[in-house]
């Protein structure tokens, strides 16, 4: 019997295609691999039935009913861009979008950056945050001259887990350095002596605000100090900066420590992500910049993460860099972003709260005070794995194995029964 392939190609078979086959001849040594923890937590949530469940796992913002939320700022920049007929969808530059590029820079380094004016940033668009990190450890990986072979990127215990990854898919290694007490505030002491016994010239990957999973960050007279470690030991400052005006509601205080370490000539890197600040989740915008001694070095270090990005995905796509563009440049929708970022930091900030004093109506004695204290989207509470296991097999709340709770997955609704959940498993 022929199939409808063969009736097409003029080839008889047996009615059932080669790819059915039981046995591969070149791919039958690959074995399944373990899901991702974050998008396998969700799909655990999408299947529980029970109406209490509740999704702290995701690092994406939902307003109070639990929603996906759209900024008003982007829809209309959407119609915006919908309606001008100078708009295409030609392929983007390399770099990509030249626009977004010039307004990135700034909102990262701020207008009057003595870098920017003088020339001496380089900067790409990228496929959001995680994609300025692989671009950044490429460029590293070829470029950078490591004080030892090992190639070693230096990240905070704890990080954000796909750091890891990304660090090892790019051909380097990574060692860890003391960042947070058991008491879950920062180990300032722990962080400097360590960063004082590393190599001189060593990569340091560090969180520009809303550190990701503890939501500790330091206070400006601590980044003072860790600054004055990085000049004396010639250290690389690499920031993550994944939650701009997220994090507090001001762009400019969020990136406090990216433009003071700027000014102090230590030259660091910068990955920024438009994915929690303007909502951009699913259109991947981002942008890495790199601080450089000169115009001739950052126009060289372009022309070097150009030959990286040309085989590894061309150029990015352009969609979400038009819309924040259009926000950023557009004087009112640029107030109307402000607002609605500050909307946004305000809700998680009275979720902190919220959730602190049903912890102490429900009669819990513990220190609760971490979670108003921390910033930004996550909270690190201490909950340990067996506690955090108990909460999702009884209670049907999904969370990270390491405790981290999604602020932006509390709500009004639900902060009360997530407060006697968490109150039963740590009696």
């Amino acid at each position: 019997m022929q199939s409808a392939v063969g009736r097409v190609f003029g080839l008889r078979t047996r009615g059932v295609l080669a790819c059915t086959r039981a046995v591969s001849t070149h791919w039958g040594h690959v074995q399944e691999g373990p899901p991702d923890a974050i998008f396998g937590l969700t799909e655990r949530f999408k299947k529980d039935t029970n109406p209490n469940k509740i999704n702290l796992g995701v690092g994406a913002y939902r307003d109070d009913e639990g929603k996906p939320f759209v900024l008003d700022s982007v829809k209309e920049a959407s119609d915006l861009l919908e309606k001008d007929p100078t708009v295409n969808k030609e392929y983007a530059t390399i770099a990509g979008v030249p626009a977004f590029l010039d307004v990135t820079r700034s909102l990262a380094f701020g207008e009057d950056s003595g870098p920017v004016k003088s020339g001496c940033v380089s900067t790409v668009q990228s496929i959001s945050g995680t994609g300025a990190l692989r671009l950044a450890f490429e460029f590293m990986s070829k470029f950078y001259k490591f004080p030892t072979e090992k190639k070693t990127i230096y990240i905070t215990n704890p990080t954000w887990g796909n750091h890891k990854k990304i660090i090892e898919f790019s051909g380097l290694s990574f060692s860890e350095f003391r960042y947070i007490t058991p008491s879950n505030t920062l180990d300032i002491n722990g962080m400097l002596e360590d960063l004082n016994n590393m190599e001189d010239g060593s990569v340091v990957l560090l969180h520009a605000c809303a550190h990701n999973p503890t939501g500790v960050d330091p206070t400006s007279d601590q980044w003072s100090d860790i600054a004055d470690v990085f000049e004396k030991k010639n250290l690389l400052p690499f920031f993550d900066m994944a939650y701009q005006g997220f994090a507090s509601g001001d762009c400019d205080r969020d990136a406090f420590a990216v433009r003071m370490f700027a000014e102090r000539d230590l030259k660091p890197l910068v990955a920024q992500s438009y994915s929690k600040n303007l909502g951009l989740y699913g259109e991947r915008c981002g942008a890495l910049n790199v601080v450089a001694a000169s115009p001739e070095e950052a126009a060289a270090i372009s022309s070097q993460l150009k030959i990286i990005i040309r085989p590894m995905y061309s150029n990015p796509p352009i969609h979400g860099a038009l819309i924040a563009n259009r926000v950023l440049t557009t004087p009112h929708l640029k107030e109307k972003w402000f607002e609605e970022i500050g909307i946004m930091s305000n809700r998680i900030i009275s979720m902190r709260e919220a959730l602190v004093k049903h912890l102490a109506e429900k009669g819990s004695t513990h220190d609760w005070s971490h979670i108003t204290s921390q910033i930004g989207m996550f909270c690190y509470s201490g909950l340990d794995k067996e506690q955090v296991n108990t909460l999702i097999n009884d209670y049907h709340i999904y969370l990270t194995q390491d405790g981290r709770i999604s602020m932006a997955g509390v709500s009004s609704k639900n902060v009360e029964y997530l407060a006697s959940a968490m109150h039963d498993v740590t009696k």
